[in-house]
């Protein structure tokens, strides 16, 4: 078994996003971490002719699934897809392929070398993303969003409650994530199945699934707390992106913080397979509210 693999739960609309992850991490992988891509069985056919000589291992989501002997998988199948996908990342750990896998979505890039010590101790200890997110909160305001504040306090209480647990709201985010296998294994001894649960009904409950592994890490100690900064930088706003390029802040002065970055799927509509969604009306309209900062 490895100490650590990336692994991407990602669809065919994410091809183009894909392919570019994958190129990055034939670029920048130093230490040949290997590189897992699920897919629906339906679409590993697509994603074999798009990645060839990418040193990517494609499987699919119902492979997974299947490995996890508690998960029922027609219910995971009725799921939408947002929350199906929630419970393939989180049970990949059931193929026993690593002890740690860092979980990364369609939409992210490395952008210089890295290994397993960006994501582990010499010790085999994940590092977890942890903060109050303080940071997207205050932004948050400052552009008047404050359902995004309301958001996270509403999230953050769901799955705390669950636990019992009273204290700060931690985000256990953003993307990409390091999660080890004992402590997804401690969520379903000590929590699930108690009380007859698959993580698949636990994820229906509350779909946030980095909340369900950090609040079980906090709650059953699987492995030890070491918390860390975000590992990528992530822009949530396409003008946040303009801003920082306008500042004359460029990639390399990135990758002294950071790994990589991710380009939110919502604004990169342009990378959509096979062609960006909706009519040449909502097509013109997304691009124009993109130039004027709206997105």
């Amino acid at each position: 078994m490895k100490p650590l693999v990336l692994f991407c739960k990602s669809y065919s609309t994410d091809l183009l996003r894909v392919k570019r992850l994958a190129q990055s991490v034939c670029t920048y992988n130093s230490q040949n971490l290997p590189f897992y891509v699920s897919v629906p069985e339906a679409e590993l056919s697509l994603f074999h002719g798009h990645l060839v000589g990418h040193n990517v291992h494609l499987i699919s989501d119902e492979d997974i699934l299947r490995a996890s002997p508690q998960i029922d998988v027609q219910q995971v199948a009725r799921m939408p897809g947002s929350v199906a996908q929630q419970v393939v990342k989180s049970v990949f750990w059931r193929l026993g392929v690593s002890e740690a896998y860092v979980c990364l979505d369609s939409d992210a890039a490395f952008i210089r070398p890295f290994g397993i010590a960006d994501f582990m101790t010499p010790e085999g200890i994940p590092y977890t993303v942890m903060d109050e997110a303080h940071g997207l909160l205050e932004e948050a305001v400052r552009h008047k969003r404050e359902r995004v504040v309301g958001a996270f306090n509403r999230e953050a209480d769901l799955v705390q409650n669950i636990f019992g647990r009273v204290g700060r709201r931690y985000s256990f985010g953003p993307f990409p994530l390091v999660w080890h296998r004992a402590v997804w294994q401690s969520l379903e001894d000590r929590y699930l199945k108690p009380r007859s649960m698959s993580l698949a009904d636990a994820i229906a409950q509350a779909p946030i699934e980095s909340r369900w592994y950090g609040e079980a890490l906090l709650a059953y100690q699987a492995v030890p707390l070491m918390p860390c900064q975000a590992l990528f930088k992530v822009y949530h706003y396409a003008w946040q992106l303009d801003q920082e390029r306008s500042a004359g802040i460029n990639t390399e002065q990135l990758a002294k913080f950071y790994c990589g970055v991710i380009y939110q799927s919502a604004w990169e509509r342009h990378l959509d397979w096979p062609r960006e969604g909706g009519d040449w009306l909502s097509r013109v309209g997304r691009r124009l509210r993109r130039q004027l900062g709206k997105i």
